[in-house]
């Protein structure tokens, strides 16, 4: 009889640790799909800079992506359905068709921007499918903030080296962009240009000190004339414009040598961008137009329009 029990009980184990094994491959086999999904590498490039997770709360300038997710799907919501009001807002940000007017009190209208409907459409499909990171846990994760910026700076320096370099450039990106969008949000595009002026090459500097590399925004037709790009990152900044012009997705360009590794990845604007990047008289204000003079006597950085590359980050670091 206890020969018979070791029998059952032998095939009911490994039967067991079969199912069990199978609920692991999948659970890692849906967490590859989300890392590898194009939609997460958009989301983060384009949208973190003004929703970001893990934004404090003086320092938000949008609503979560995960707070954007919960007001757009409900549980009858099909997912063509919300790829197509994500596309619908996107194009045509109005008080009207927000679903979110309490956000839009909070912080204002979000800038119209002229991303591909194959963008939206992959950063959409991708918040529909995936959990989105919410910023409940940063909470959580602050209490010991200088461990947390230890561990992801780690994190950051195991990925390959083109998703490394965008990694700093977007992070440098979040920081200016947080800390220029609140300045517009709050005092005005006047009081932003001072921010520019005095905040931008310290707060770049930083970062770069963050991530151990050299960090810096150049243009073929700069600001400052120390943003001048060089003739290598012109030829870059040719590639980039041509891919925007056709309507794809940029991705960065990389660059080796023995023991130094380049990456670069353009800087597109949008329409808040030309409130002092547009034209004087039609999207630069007089008032707005006088100062960029007197603060910047040789700028060139003006009459763009929006989706249109103003120039590029530079990032360089050892391998």
């Amino acid at each position: 009889m206890k020969k018979g029990c070791i029998l059952l009980i032998v095939p009911f184990f490994i039967f067991n640790c079969n199912q069990s094994k199978k609920k692991e491959n999948v659970t890692d086999y849906k967490k590859e799909q989300s890392i590898a999904h194009p939609g997460k590498q958009l989301m983060e490039t384009n949208c973190y800079t003004c929703h970001s997770p893990t934004a404090s709360k003086s320092n938000k300038i949008g609503p979560p992506m995960s707070a954007i997710k919960n007001h757009y799907i409900s549980p009858s919501t099909t997912k063509e359905e919300f790829i197509e009001d994500m596309i619908a807002w996107i194009n045509n940000p109005n008080v009207e068709d927000s679903k979110m007017p309490g956000a839009v009190e909070q912080f204002g209208l979000m800038p119209k921007s002229a991303y591909p409907d194959e963008t939206i459409k992959q950063i959409a499909s991708y918040m529909f499918d995936n959990d989105i990171d919410k910023p409940e846990g940063f909470s959580e994760k602050n209490r010991n903030k200088n461990s947390e910026t230890s561990s992801g700076q780690s994190a950051i320096e195991k990925l390959p080296y083109g998703e490394r370099g965008l990694k700093y450039a977007l992070s440098t990106k979040t920081v200016l962009g947080k800390n220029l969008i609140g300045t517009i949000q709050k005092e005005g595009t006047l009081e932003a240009l001072a921010f520019c002026n005095e905040a931008a090459y310290p707060l770049t500097d930083s970062m770069s000190v963050v991530h151990h590399a050299t960090i810096k925004r150049v243009s073929d037709k700069p600001r400052n004339p120390d943003n001048q790009a060089n003739a290598e990152e012109l030829n870059h900044i040719k590639t980039f414009k041509n891919t925007i012009k056709n309507q794809g997705e940029p991705q960065p360009i990389l660059e080796e040598t023995s023991k130094k590794v380049n990456v670069y990845y353009p800087i597109v604007t949008n329409s808040m961008c030309l409130q002092c990047h547009g034209n004087p008289g039609q999207n630069i204000e007089q008032q707005t137009y006088k100062k960029l003079k007197a603060l910047y006597p040789k700028d060139e950085a003006i009459g763009y329009n929006t989706n249109q590359v103003r120039g590029i980050w530079s990032i360089t670091f050892d391998k």
